[in-house]
């Protein structure tokens, strides 16, 4: 089980301190902004930068490193002016990513317009198709929102159609555990894992799969409120997060912190998710 945490050191700065960050964290991945998550500046990485960042990771036999795409970009916004910045920063954002070498770029899945759900679901398939057209080696992912309102894809079912209209196969999905219990996955009981990835299966998103960011939640399930909890002081608690990291689907990809703390609360953070890991058979993963 790959376990790690969002860095919140940006730009150059961030490329560069990253790998002793996440070892400081106990950690064996990392997600990264590549340029002012607040800004429409997109990543400016120098060759020689790039380059030693790639070597210096795959020389530390860690995991692997995912950028998380500036909050700004709304790949299904109805304004033309933040449309047309939203693509050219996820652009922007694919083609460093490249240069970096980092397996998967996260975007958000947007929301749209009051009362214009399928124009908004259309927006949000050309801006991927546009993304995933300008990445070379990484894969561009969607991450699904909380239920908030205009949401392009909160559930999976949503996220179904976007895939389906987008019409991209390697496009992959980012699970975010507060995000889910946001929008009503029961992820605090013992059987919501299990749920969750029998509704993975049944609508052919396994394979999609990407990432998880894995938050506790501070609001109870079905709020539709999106603010992180370390992990098991929040309302999906340890027997939830027992359950999760008992699902090989689930832990078959990088799980990303979130969480409000400093290094060594995501230590802790970590080491809560390990030790509630079962045992590994005998040869296994």
């Amino acid at each position: 089980m790959r376990v790690g945490a969002h860095l919140r050191r940006q730009g150059r700065e961030g490329i560069h301190g990253a790998l002793e960050a996440t070892i400081e964290r106990g950690a064996d991945c990392a997600q990264l902004f590549l340029s002012n998550a607040r800004a429409w500046a997109g990543p400016r990485v120098a060759d020689e930068d790039a380059a030693s960042f790639r070597a210096a990771w795959e020389a530390s036999g860690l995991g692997p490193v995912v950028a998380h795409a500036p909050y700004l970009v709304n790949i299904a916004s109805p304004n033309p002016e933040f449309l047309e910045k939203s693509r050219a920063l996820a652009v922007a954002s694919a083609q460093a990513c490249d240069r970096l070498g980092i397996a998967v770029l996260v975007l958000h899945a947007g929301a749209g317009g009051p009362g214009e759900p399928a124009e908004a679901l259309e927006r949000a398939a050309e801006t991927l198709r546009i993304a995933a057209g300008a990445a070379r080696d990484v894969r561009v992912s969607v991450e699904l929102m909380a239920g908030t309102s205009g949401a392009v894809a909160s559930l999976l079912p949503e996220a179904a159609r976007l895939f389906e209209a987008a019409g991209v196969d390697g496009v992959g999905l980012v699970l975010d555990t507060c995000h889910l219990f946001a929008a009503d996955y029961e992820l605090d009981a013992p059987h919501g894992a299990g749920a969750l990835v029998a509704e993975l299966e049944s609508h052919g998103l396994t394979g999609r799969l990407a990432l998880i960011h894995a938050n506790d939640s501070k609001f109870p399930r079905g709020e539709r409120r999106d603010r992180h909890e370390n992990i098991g002081d929040g309302f999906i608690g340890e027997a939830g997060w027992r359950a999760i990291v008992s699902e090989p689907v689930l832990t078959g990809v990088p799980l990303i912190l979130e969480t409000p703390a400093d290094a060594e609360r995501h230590r802790e953070d970590i080491a809560r998710l390990r030790a509630w890991a079962p045992p590994r058979e005998p040869g296994g993963a």
